[in-house]
């Protein structure tokens, strides 16, 4: 193979999966070896950044190559950051291009196994407009939603708690206005149509029936597991779902081994509540969270063996990531339920801090890429848009602005430095950091004009709650805090003009970026918006009859033991 034929393309994602957890990247506790074979026969990436902290603005960014401010995937509001129900009505919008629908467009056949939560239906049940295979994937086999601790039914609800409270607070807000705009009728004062008052109504009884389907329903409606267009389970046996992903990757290779493939596997692994087969349970020496990771990667071996095994290894690109940095908020008592972030500030649901959005990276290509080399320059997860595009000899769409660059020129070494100079670090759509990439002198300036206040006081995230806000309880920064993260990589010492000459240098170049950078940006419909992200009854998939969902048509193909 040369880098002119095209090869099959293997796309490796974790959930929430910390940049510390990986033994390729400092971590002697949690054994990964399949995952360090790939950065010992490839090439790791010591700078790379999601567009986002949290997952759904993240992927949804790692699909189309654009911040997820450009495509309505980020939210004004921290209600929700990402989908919260199956049945909502916001989604990935069907005219965004996806790196599934590029190649497939240039021959490659199309898979996606795993978790999607990108949205799945509009305006009715069954139009599944935000559907893996409306966005280019021929075959789909997972969770069109994501893993929450509501899916297992032991474990405290996650969705529950902090939703429940937002739901009742704003049903009660939002129940006076009927009665406001009936009480001028009543009193003869003046008159209000019916027809506002009985839409107002209905909206309240929207948010009301939203908030009492948050008690027990969560895991019915929100945990299916589906194939193409059909649910198979519901809700879905979790524990028996990482055997049923492998064999379903497998079986893909196995049937598109002749090429060129695109395979995206998105890992339901390590989101809580770290849902463990029982050989791994105990497996490390870093309680559950260590044994999930461990699981996650005994399934990366499986589908490296599988290559291996069709004689697929030199001609296949395998690239491996996670969608935003490890959690610090998940507790259970004193025991951590949540990734290491190796050192960085911060973690997942923190806008700016290294800790949320520095990620794994790493690339292999064996005829292509050198064995062994380490990039420690600026990368996104965007480039993976226009890295695929490059390599499966398709056009990037010139109807709109990518923010991601082509990284073979990096990853072969035919450029010594990265193609951004600013990368800009959203929490939803608040702009909290940006990071100036000033390839003169090999810096990377970084100023923070937003943080999220940590809790309790001197703590490192925002404990009690289920993650930091994005524009409550937040610093403005003015001037912004600066970091130079080529010697403070920690963030932990910031620079004023007092110990750097450079200082005010530094923020005017940032500062015209921001401007530019804005001017780039163009109104789009809002994804996240509280009405968008409701449960809506006619929206909710079911299998049988509604509300009455249940079915299970996976339970006669696999043995429940490995």
């Amino acid at each position: 193979a040369t880098r002119n034929s095209r090869p099959n393309i293997l796309l490796l994602m974790a959930d929430d999966l910390g940049l510390g957890d990986l033994g390729c990247y400092g971590n002697g506790s949690v054994s990964t070896p399949n995952i360090d074979r790939l950065a010992n026969e490839g090439v790791k990436l010591t700078q790379h950044l999601a567009a986002a902290s949290v997952c759904t603005p993240s992927r949804a960014a790692f699909l189309t190559g654009r911040y997820p401010v450009r495509t309505g995937m980020a939210s004004s509001n921290s209600m929700n950051r990402g989908l919260t129900w199956l049945g909502g009505s916001g989604g990935l919008p069907t005219n965004e291009t996806t790196l599934a629908k590029l190649l497939q467009h240039r021959g490659y056949r199309t898979g996606l196994i795993g978790k999607w939560h990108q949205g799945l239906s509009c305006a009715s049940r069954n139009d599944h407009c935000y559907h893996p295979l409306n966005h280019g994937f021929d075959y789909f086999y997972g969770m069109p939603f994501g893993l929450l601790n509501d899916c297992q039914a032991s474990k405290t609800p996650e969705l529950h708690r902090w939703l429940r409270i937002k739901l009742w607070v704003s049903t009660a807000a939002l129940s006076l206005v009927p009665v406001l705009l009936l009480v001028p009728n009543l009193a003869r004062w003046f008159s209000v149509p019916w027809s506002i008052i009985v839409i107002s109504a209905l909206v309240v009884l929207l948010f009301f029936i939203s908030w009492y389907s948050s008690y027990g329903f969560v895991r019915r409606w929100n945990c299916i597991l589906m194939r193409n267009h059909e649910i198979i389970q519901q809700p879905m046996r979790e524990e028996r779902v990482s055997l049923l992903m492998v064999k379903e990757a497998v079986a893909f290779i196995e049937r598109y081994k002749r090429g060129p493939f695109l395979l995206f596997v998105s890992f339901l692994h390590v989101h809580t509540p770290l849902v463990t087969k029982e050989k791994f349970v105990g497996h490390s020496k870093y309680g559950l969270y260590g044994d999930n990771v461990e699981e996650m990667d005994w399934m990366v071996g499986k589908l490296l063996d599988a290559l291996e095994q069709e004689r697929l290894t030199g001609n296949t690109l395998v690239y491996f990531t996670s969608d935003n940095g490890g959690r610090l908020e998940a507790r259970d008592g004193d025991t951590r339920l949540g990734g290491w972030n190796g050192g960085y500030r911060g973690g997942r649901g923190m806008g700016g801090w290294e800790g949320g959005i520095r990620v794994p990276g790493i690339f292999r290509w064996p005829t292509v890429l050198e064995a062994g080399k380490v990039v420690d320059e600026p990368t996104s997860l965007m480039d993976i848009f226009p890295t695929l595009s490059y390599i499966g000899g398709g056009i990037l769409p010139q109807d709109r602005v990518i923010d991601g660059r082509n990284l073979m020129p990096l990853l072969e070494g035919r450029v010594v430095h990265s193609d951004h100079e600013f990368l800009f670090h959203y929490c939803g759509r608040y702009l909290h950091a940006v990071r100036w990439h000033q390839k003169d002198c090999a810096t990377v300036w970084k100023a923070h004009y937003v943080t999220p206040n940590f809790h309790p006081a001197g703590a490192d995230a925002c404990y009690g709650s289920a993650m930091c806000s994005c524009s409550e309880d937040v610093t403005h920064h003015d001037p912004p805090l600066l970091f130079d993260l080529s010697r403070d990589p920690s963030e932990s010492q910031p620079l004023n003009p007092d110990n750097e000459v450079l200082f005010d240098s530094v923020i005017k170049k940032i500062e015209a970026a921001i401007k530019e950078h804005r001017a780039s940006l163009t109104p789009v419909p809002e994804q996240l918006t509280v009405f968008n992200t409701i449960w809506k009854p006619w929206l909710q998939p079911c299998c049988g009859t509604f509300p009455f969902c249940g079915c299970d048509k996976e339970s006669d193909i696999l043995p429940t033991t490995p």
